[in-house]
């Protein structure tokens, strides 16, 4: 029996809606957690929509990003709209920029993506700061950092059912 080559095996099965949801669904939940404001501590959601808005522009856009940023104003209690505004910016950015960004590999895909992720979250520390936050210091953007890193194995993970094979046929190779 012929194993297939690495070549057919890149070929991907379509993303389940479903799954989409869910992904977004579970950054969204470990987002709400209690951890604490620790500034090491990634922005799930903005990263995996960002991830979803790279991959699947026409299923995932600024009304998703809109919709879930309106639920972490509400879940962290912040001011209203300052995780709407700063994820619709993220997913404007990130469909605008996905066919160029789809054509990199893993590590200038991450250099694309901090400079999105950074400026989300530049645009919730100015929102902060306009109604009389005091500046957290450059240690706030740890976390976009962070995410950065984490580009790579989360877009794995995230990918993972799409490798599937959708039957098992021993005459077919892919």
């Amino acid at each position: 029996m012929n194993q297939p080559s690495f070549s057919s095996r890149r070929i991907l099965r379509p993303v389940s809606p479903w799954f989409i949801g869910f992904s977004l669904l579970c950054a969204l939940l470990v987002n709400l957690m209690p951890l604490g404001r620790a500034f090491w501590l990634p922005d799930w959601l903005a990263l995996v929509l960002c991830f979803w808005c790279v991959r699947e522009p026409l299923r995932v856009g600024m009304g998703t990003a809109f919709a879930l940023g309106i639920v972490m104003d509400t879940g962290y209690g912040s001011l209203m709209g300052q995780h709407a505004l700063a994820y619709v910016l993220l997913a404007y950015a990130a469909t605008t920029f996905s066919r160029r960004i789809l054509w990199f590999g893993p590590l200038r895909q991450s250099l694309h993506v901090l400079p999105m992720l950074v400026g989300a979250q530049t645009v919730m520390l100015l929102v902060r700061m306009v109604a009389d936050a005091e500046f957290p210091g450059l240690i706030y953007f740890a976390g976009a950092l962070i995410a950065t890193l984490l580009w790579y194995p989360v877009g794995i993970l995230l990918m993972l059912p799409q490798y599937r094979p959708e039957e098992k046929d021993e005459n077919r190779p892919i």
